[in-house]
């Protein structure tokens, strides 16, 4: 259990499954109070009842902004000052790019980026009134690396990585920490219930998409990850005086970020020599 004396409010976007629940739990496990949203009244009361006083819903639909700032405000005058925010609601798209329409890009975008950012942008002048405080977004190691099919959440997720990493140079100066959390393949519902899945309409793409999505749903279940041992890291996190800017959770993450960024890298000192001939000639000054 946590002292007394350093127990935290936390403010969770989207607890009713997945990391969100898995967070929720240990961190009312260890003392905490925690605010959680969910969409549904009825995922409310299963919340609730996870702890008579420390585990307390909130029903929010992240891309309204308008309720998103409400709720904020809402629980700092009501619960006390949030210490922690992490914003985890979100979901997957699966679909070939040229197969997949654009309101499903908007409406992933809606949740998985604009969602995240109007809830810590609510959150964020308290925390600066108060010098402290730490933000963690959940992302994805699709934030770091790409595979076919998910166009669409990679660049959701590529996305909300910059805006984590550049909100966490912005606040430095205030105590604020900002973590950017891309675990890898976990046993949560996101390749299930949590993911939207684009109709196959052109057959061109058969012979890569089919085994993938066919791989894919035979791994739901089944994959590497354990959300309660990705819930204790996070927490260890929140608890360290030097916490990362990005936090990769799970070996499979490990892997396929490493072996992304390596042929990123070596792609670009590969070209490096048409890069640098792009410069104005040495000495050159810009006009102004």
């Amino acid at each position: 259990m946590t002292d007394r004396t350093t127990v935290k409010t936390f403010l969770i976007t989207g607890v009713s499954s997945g990391f969100g629940q898995a967070i929720a739990r240990k961190a009312i496990q260890e003392g905490h109070v925690v605010v959680g949203t969910v969409r549904r009244e009825a995922d409310a009361g299963e919340f609730q009842a996870l702890h008579p006083s420390r585990a307390l819903a909130r029903i929010l639909d992240v891309t309204d902004d308008a309720a998103v700032l409400d709720t904020v405000n809402g629980i700092e005058s009501t619960v006390g000052p949030i210490d922690v925010v992490i914003a985890n609601a979100g979901y997957g798209h699966e679909g070939v790019f040229e197969e997949s329409p654009m309101t499903e890009l908007r409406n992933q975008f809606a949740v998985n980026v604009f969602g995240a950012v109007a809830t810590i942008q609510a959150v964020l002048p308290h925390l600066r009134a108060r010098r402290s405080g730490h933000i963690l977004g959940i992302t994805s190691m699709a934030g770091l690396m790409t595979v076919p099919g998910l166009a669409y959440y990679h660049g959701s997720k590529y996305a909300l990585e910059g805006i984590l990493e550049t909100i966490g140079k912005e606040v430095a100066g205030f105590g604020i920490h900002v973590t950017a959390v891309a675990p890898g393949s976990f046993r949560t519902d996101w390749a299930g219930r949590s993911m939207v899945r684009t109709q196959r309409s052109i057959p061109d793409y058969d012979e890569l998409m089919d085994p993938v999505r066919a791989h894919r749903q035979a791994a739901d279940g089944n994959q590497l990850g354990d959300p309660e041992k990705a819930a204790a890291a996070i927490l260890s996190v929140i608890d360290s005086v030097t916490p990362p800017t990005h936090l990769l959770l799970g070996s499979d993450a490990l892997r396929l970020v490493r072996t992304g960024r390596a042929a990123v890298d070596a792609e670009i000192e590969k070209w490096a020599y048409l890069s640098r001939t792009t410069d104005f000639p040495e000495g050159a000054q810009l006009p102004g």
